[in-house]
């Protein structure tokens, strides 16, 4: 038999009110209406659900049994398809992965679980600073948030753009570079390291020096930047590798940090997250949260910006 879901609004109605007339001026329907319905609903059920006693109806002993599911099924049903509530972070239970890259993750990793915990302190977050290769686990869901240097190119993929960094060179205190700043053929001639997790020893930097007839050497690849941070500290190795993001890193590690020599273009920061959750309110406050937390640290002064050099462009994964 086809089940109708109209009649669990009605026989909640029916249970509620405990009369014909009183459910059909609840539903705003006629009592001939739901005089219909409460037939309809002794045949599904198989029981009379009201019995009349005298001038009023009274329940049957399987109608009180399953009044409290009725009315919990109904009401399910209401919350499920009506517009969704206000979003009550105090009581928000969920858990979040959010996968940045890990010269982000240092920069901003500590703001974003402070704010997390201080605005919505049920939520979780996982953290990983290991970017994949494609949007597969943002598709199948394994994945909420995730940084990226180019806008996505599935359109189920949604994406914001949270800052522009621009390139710097890092490099131990005392090397040679810092003694009269790095000319581009000084800067060429040094050993430099590349941050690739692919391990590739070249990277767009290589076609900018190549354009001016020069020529680097790179000597190793590492796989994150807080690798290649530290690499530079303990050797005379020379990486090149955006500013904000690696800041904190770089101070820490007491590097540095001299301009490049040759204008270099932004690297721009996305976010990117999956079309399904455009409309969870949940989402939402994270993606807008993150955005926050993010541009705090990432967007360097104005001032401080180089001008782009459009002549090539820069696919540096930040």
């Amino acid at each position: 038999m086809q089940l109708d879901l109209n009649l669990l609004t009605a026989l909640d109605a029916l249970l509620e009110e405990g009369s014909v007339a009183g459910a059909a001026a609840r539903l705003h329907v006629t009592a001939p209406a739901m005089s219909r319905s409460l037939g309809r609903i002794r045949k599904a059920t198989g029981d009379q659900i009201l019995v009349r006693t005298g001038r009023s109806m009274v329940p049957t002993t399987r109608a009180l049994a399953m009044r409290a599911q009725v009315h919990a099924l109904v009401q399910q049903a209401h919350q499920l398809l009506s517009a969704q509530q206000e979003l009550d972070l105090t009581a928000l239970d969920r858990v979040f992965t959010v996968r940045w890259h890990d010269a982000l993750t240092v920069a901003c990793g500590t703001a974003l679980t402070t704010a997390v915990r201080r605005q919505a302190p049920g939520v979780r977050l996982r953290l990983s600073a290991e970017p994949g290769a494609d949007d597969a686990e943002l598709r199948r869901g394994e994945v909420d948030l995730e940084s990226s240097s180019s806008p996505p190119t599935l359109p189920d993929i949604r994406h914001r753009l949270v800052g522009r960094d621009r390139l710097i060179v890092a490099v131990r205190p005392g090397h040679p570079l810092t003694e009269g700043g790095p000319s581009p053929e000084r800067y060429a001639a040094a050993e430099h390291l590349t941050v690739s997790r692919r391990g590739s020893l070249r990277d767009p930097i290589d076609d900018a020096l190549t354009s001016r007839g020069l020529e680097r050497r790179v000597v190793a690849a590492g796989p994150t930047a807080a690798f290649a941070l530290q690499l530079a500290h303990d050797t005379d190795l020379v990486v090149t590798l955006p500013d904000a993001v690696t800041r904190t890193a770089r101070e820490q590690l007491g590097l540095a940090t001299l301009p490049p020599p040759f204008p270099l273009p932004e690297v721009p920061l996305y976010l990117l997250w999956h079309q399904r959750y455009d409309d969870d309110r949940a989402h939402a406050w994270l993606r807008d949260l993150a955005t926050e937390t993010v541009r705090a640290v990432f967007a360097p002064p104005a001032a401080s910006r180089p001008s782009p050099d459009p002549s090539w462009s820069v696919r540096q994964q930040v």
